[in-house]
């Protein structure tokens, strides 16, 4: 950590609940390392990234997104001087929220929880590792410290308007200065995201069918590269031409936003982490070409894949699913495990039930959902 504006492990503002400090692990190295330990963490093997995860053994999984995500955070930050390690956590914890079946599980979630305080996966996160992880004897949660819980409330950018429910439980107990930009770690984990599903959507799209390379011929950045890789090796076979080609793109996002970042330290020369945090809009980010270039990607993606046929199809039946299962838990909590049970009935209010309803509901992986809603419904 070469930067004056990175997180040093010493200056860190410390855990909710104070621990000894380890012998041989940094503050956030050891965040790391309870985030990989968790259930929430082994839950991702099963969840949904844009397929349903049994449709193919193939397609990314929530995890498999998230390890590229951190593979990525890390390459970027310790280009630019950062904090690795901290890079890594968020990236890790970032989508520790999400329900079954992705984006339309959330959907599903958020609707159902309107009069309860509404659903949203990044809060979500924090509840999870605040509250519902419990295997440590002195606290709930992983106890991380706070600016790993600064990186997943604000790795997007500030918070502003109306919180959700669960982060505003979270913000209520220690102030994460949600008006602020995160750290420049945290952002570059939001940024990584970015950079992992805008280039394995391509891959996984096309070995699902939903696209040829044909298609993405006329998109921006994707078509270049696939000329790149006919000039230079004319005749190769389709997967690796595949492959090659969105391994191109994949380079053309990592340098493009390592490139703006060096400029833009260079010329704003903040001189700490808090400077970062006062800055207007983020210092980690794409080049404006470079990104309206990705928005006609993600509307092709969107058009193509997200709202195809067959995955549209799945949303239906999966989005069924959740409609059913949510109600029958909240009106019946005998149906979920003794201690959910115990817990539902034990909690003040209808909004605290539904939120132990939510919670072990969103908890649910792919397969274990799908399984319940054979049995129940």
């Amino acid at each position: 950590m070469t930067a004056p504006y990175a997180c040093q492990p010493e200056a860190s503002r410390g855990r909710r609940w104070p621990e000894r400090m380890s012998t041989f692990r940094s503050p956030w190295q050891r965040d790391r390392d309870r985030i990989i330990h968790s259930s929430a963490f082994r839950r991702l093997k099963h969840k949904t990234q844009v397929f349903v995860e049994h449709e193919g053994d193939y397609y990314r999984t929530r995890l498999t997104h998230t390890i590229e995500v951190a593979q990525v955070a890390r390459t970027i930050a310790g280009t630019l001087g950062l904090n690795t390690d901290l890079a890594e956590t968020v990236a890790l914890a970032h989508d520790l929220g999400h329900p079954p079946f992705g984006h339309t599980g959330e959907d599903a979630l958020a609707a159902l929880m309107t009069p309860y305080g509404g659903f949203d996966h990044n809060a979500q996160a924090l509840r999870i590792v605040t509250k519902l992880e419990r295997h440590y004897a002195d606290f709930d949660g992983l106890n991380l410290t706070w600016e790993s819980l600064e990186g997943i409330a604000k790795h997007n950018g500030p918070v502003t308007g109306p919180l959700p429910y669960a982060l505003a439980e979270v913000n209520a107990e220690w102030d994460l200065e949600l008006h602020t930009n995160a750290s420049a770690e945290a952002q570059v984990a939001a940024v990584a995201d970015d950079c992992a599903y805008n280039h394995h959507d391509l891959h996984d799209g096309l070995r699902a069918g939903l696209f040829t390379e044909a298609d993405l011929a006329e998109l921006p950045v994707v078509g270049e590269a696939f000329a790149q890789v006919d000039a230079l090796h004319p005749g190769l076979e389709p997967m690796r031409r595949r492959h090659e080609a969105l391994r191109r793109v994949f380079g053309v996002m990592v340098e493009d936003v390592i490139a703006v970042a060096q400029n833009r330290l260079a010329s704003l020369q903040p001189q700490s982490v808090d400077d970062i945090r006062a800055m207007e809009g983020p210092i980690i980010r794409f080049s404006k070409p470079l990104y309206q270039n990705l928005k006609a990607i993600k509307l092709f993606l969107f058009q193509r894949m997200y709202r195809a046929p067959t995955v549209v199809v799945e949303r239906r039946r999966v989005t069924e699913m959740l409609n059913g299962l949510f109600p029958l838990f909240l009106n019946d909590p005998s149906k979920m495990p003794e201690h959910w049970f115990q817990a539902a009935e034990a909690a003040a209010d209808e909004t605290q039930r539904a939120r132990i309803v939510l919670d072990y509901v969103a908890g649910m992986t792919d397969r274990f959902a799908i399984q319940e809603a054979e049995r129940l419904l």
